[in-house]
C-alpha cells in the first residue's frame, strides 16, 4: 500500500479555485454513480442567497458599521452566487464583519495563533452561527496540518444543517484518513459521494483516491505503522510532545517490535527448512548428515523453560543502537527501501524532538 499525501491532495483540491461551495468552474457530466454510492443523498447543497438569508438572521439583521465593509460583502456574496468565490470564506467575512471576536479569530488563524473560541460557548451566540465558525475553524486547522485539533470541531457538525455540507464532510474525512480511522473516512467520503455529480471533479476525485486507500489499509502492516510515525512526525513538527504523542510512539515501539520478531521467526524457519532438504551430507554420517525420521533425537537438557523478568522500567521498548540498525537491515532485506527509510527518518525526528519518553 502507498502513502497518499492527504495534505498535498487538499491542497490541489481547494487551493487550485475554491471548495464545492465556492468556485464550480469546472462542472461535470452526470454520471451513473458506482453500486456502493447508489442511494438517495442525504444532504443538500444550499443556495448562497439562502445561507446568506440565514447568516443575516443570525446576525439579528446587524449592518457592518462601516459602508465599504457593506461593499467588499455585497461584492463577495454577488462572487459566490456566480460561482467565483468561497461560500464558506463569504460567511465567515460576513460574521467578522459584525463580531469582534470572530474577526479577532481570523486575525490569529492568519498568524498561525490558536484562536480565543470561548465567546462560542455563550448561551446567547446563534447555533447556526457557532456551527459556521467551528466548520471554518476546523478548515483552516485541517489546511495547516492540525488533524487532530480539527476532527473534534468538524466531527460533532451536522451536514444537513451545514453552511458547506460538502467542505465539512471532505475535510472530516481528510481528518480521519490521516489520523487512520478508516471506518470513519469512508462513512464521510461516501456521504460526500452522494452529490458527487454536483462536485467539480478534482474534489471528487480527490475523494474517490482517499476512500481506496482508506479501505486498503490493513492495519498488521509496515505501512499502517510508517504512517503513525509520519503522525508523531507531525505532531513534533507542531510542537505537540504531551501524552498524545507519547501514546503513539510507544505504539509504534511495541508494533515494530512484534514486526521484528515475527521477521526472526520467519527467517528461523526457513532456516531449519533449509537444512533438512540437503540430502548432501557424507556418507559416513558425518555432521553433515540430516537425522533420519525414524530415530528420536536426544538431548541433554531437561526441557525447562525459564520466563524471563523484561521489567517494568520505562523506555523499555527503546531498542539498543545496534539492535535497532539490526532492525533497520532486516526491513530493508524483506521490504521495498522506502519502509527503511520511513523507520530512519522516524527515529531521527525522535532523536531531534526531545527526549520526552
Amino acid at each position: 500500500m502507498r502513502f497518499l499525501p492527504v495534505t498535498a491532495l487538499i491542497f490541489v483540491a481547494a487551493a487550485v479555485g475554491g471548495w464545492a461551495g465556492g468556485a464550480r468552474s469546472a462542472p461535470r457530466a452526470p454520471a451513473e454513480p458506482a453500486a456502493e454510492f447508489a442511494r438517495e443523498p442525504s444532504w443538500s447543497l444550499p443556495q448562497p442567497r439562502d445561507v446568506r438569508a440565514r447568516v443575516e438572521k443570525s446576525l439579528d439583521g446587524r449592518p457592518p458599521a462601516e459602508a465599504a465593509a457593506r461593499q467588499r460583502l455585497d461584492e463577495t456574496w454577488a462572487a459566490v452566487a456566480a460561482g467565483r468565490g468561497d461560500i464558506l470564506d463569504a460567511v465567515i467575512e460576513s460574521i467578522a464583519a459584525r463580531e469582534p471576536p470572530a474577526a479577532a479569530m481570523v486575525a490569529s488563524m492568519a498568524r498561525n495563533v490558536t484562536p480565543d473560541a470561548s465567546w462560542l460557548d455563550e448561551p446567547q451566540v446563534d447555533t447556526f452561527l457557532r456551527d459556521a465558525v467551528r466548520l471554518w475553524w476546523g478548515r483552516e486547522l485541517v489546511r495547516r496540518d492540525r488533524f487532530d485539533e480539527a476532527l473534534p470541531l468538524l466531527g460533532g457538525l451536522d451536514p444537513t444543517a451545514s453552511v458547506d455540507p460538502a467542505t465539512l464532510l471532505f475535510h472530516r474525512a481528510a481528518c480521519q484518513h490521516w489520523l487512520l480511522d478508516a471506518d470513519g473516512a469512508i462513512e464521510s467520503l461516501d456521504r460526500l459521494l452522494e452529490r458527487e455529480e454536483q462536485l467539480p471533479a478534482r474534489y471528487a476525485r480527490v475523494a474517490r483516491l482517499l476512500r481506496a486507500d482508506a479501505a486498503g489499509i490493513d492495519r498488521d502492516s509496515l505501512d499502517h505503522i510508517a504512517r503513525r510515525m509520519r503522525d508523531v512526525g507531525r505532531r513534533l513538527e507542531l510542537g505537540r510532545m504531551g501524552a498524545g504523542t507519547r501514546e503513539l510512539q510507544d505504539g509504534v515501539v511495541e508494533s515494530l517490535d512484534k514486526l521484528i520478531k515475527k521477521l526472526e521467526e520467519q527467517r528461523q524457519q526457513q532456516e531449519q527448512g533449509g537444512g533438512g532438504g540437503g540430502g548432501g551430507g557424507s556418507a559416513q554420517g558425518g555432521e553433515g548428515k540430516p537425522m533420519d525420521d525414524s530415530r528420536v533425537a536426544g538431548g541433554k537438557g531437561a526441557g525447562d523453560v525459564q520466563n524471563r523478568d523484561i521489567g517494568a522500567a520505562d523506555g523499555w521498548g527503546n531498542l539498543p543502537p545496534h539492535k535497532r540498525e539490526e532492525a533497520l537491515q532486516q526491513i530493508g532485506r524483506e521490504f521495498p527501501p522506502h519502509y527503511r527509510e520511513a523507520i530512519e527518518q522516524y527515529f531521527k525526528r525522535l532523536a531531534a524532538g526531545g527526549e520526552e519518553r
